[in-house]
């Protein structure tokens, strides 16, 4: 998500009670700081946050780390947040580095919500289901994980099915109209919001391994 540079932004982070300063140190204690062993899900490209904040507040019995690495998107979203929610901070940072932040075991899930389809064949690499950033999933999931993903981009959506598959991920409920779907509780995104009051349908996945 990109939006206007924001003038106050490296203040908002450098003062943010919910943004984590240094996210190498907390390799590891994901526990001690969250002061709990509940489970810790990730959404990679958390945008203005309004999908990670709802969930977190949804799902008390799990943690929620919100990554997002354009500062000023940040910014926002930990600005929106007017109330205290324990179980959910962020991370300004580059998510191609979580093994920098995570120690094998330590996320359990993966969000990838309205993730840039670098629609060219050459950027076929820089998608986040592509076979490296899945390899990079599953060394910070440990033995097991699941990833939930959700695009308007039939494409990277068709892709991403071909990438879980062939690197032998499971898969569970797909769908190819998500709001026209039996599934119950879909907390939506900005993105979504905007595509789907545009009549656009909606893709949802689960992707889960078990060794």
């Amino acid at each position: 998500m990109r939006i206007r540079k924001k003038p106050w932004a490296e203040n908002e982070l450098s003062t943010n009670s919910y943004i984590i300063q240094e996210p190498e140190s907390m390799k590891g204690r994901w526990a001690e700081y969250f002061d709990n062993d509940n489970p810790v899900f990730i959404e990679i490209g958390c945008g203005k946050g309004r999908f990670i904040s709802l969930t977190a507040k949804a799902n008390p019995d799990y943690n929620f780390i919100g990554i997002e690495r354009d500062k000023s998107v940040s910014a926002v979203a930990v600005r929106h947040i007017t109330e205290e929610i324990d179980n959910l901070c962020f991370i300004c940072a580059d998510a191609g580095n979580l093994e920098n932040y995570f120690e094998q075991g330590e996320v359990k899930r993966i969000y990838l919500n309205f993730s840039d389809p670098w629609p060219r064949k050459k950027w076929a690499k820089r998608r986040l289901t592509y076979k490296t950033f899945l390899a990079a999933y599953k060394k910070v999931f440990g033995k097991s994980g699941e990833i939930h993903m959700k695009t308007d981009n039939r494409g990277l959506f068709e892709f991403s099915l071909n990438e879980f598959s062939n690197e032998n991920w499971r898969l569970r409920n797909i769908s190819l109209d998500l709001h026209n779907s039996d599934y119950e509780g879909n907390i939506m995104t900005e993105y979504e919001e905007k595509f789907s009051s545009e009549g656009l349908p909606i893709y949802r996945l689960e992707a889960y391994f078990n060794d």
